[in-house]
């Protein structure tokens, strides 16, 4: 299979810019979040007794706030690098 040549990669001569790299760290960092959102909130949810709506809706409240929180961290450290 042919390599591709520098620059080819949908981004000219240049690598992704700071603010896509900002997008990229964010999205990785809510992703996380999210997955750690589930773990945590879902064991803690079953422990205080939660069944049902309430379970779910616990537990995807934890999810959202983790994964909002940590991708925000990301971002920002990210941008700091650029």
């Amino acid at each position: 299979m042919p390599v591709a040549p520098p620059g080819s990669y949908g981004y000219g001569n240049q690598g992704p810019s700071c603010f896509d790299r900002m997008k990229t760290g964010f999205l990785l960092g809510f992703c996380v979040g999210m997955a750690s959102g589930a773990l945590f909130g879902g064991f803690s949810a079953l422990r205080f007794g939660l069944r049902g709506r309430e379970l779910i809706n616990t537990v995807g409240k934890t999810m959202v706030q983790g994964g909002g929180t940590f991708g925000t961290f990301m971002a920002i450290g990210t941008g700091i690098r650029c």
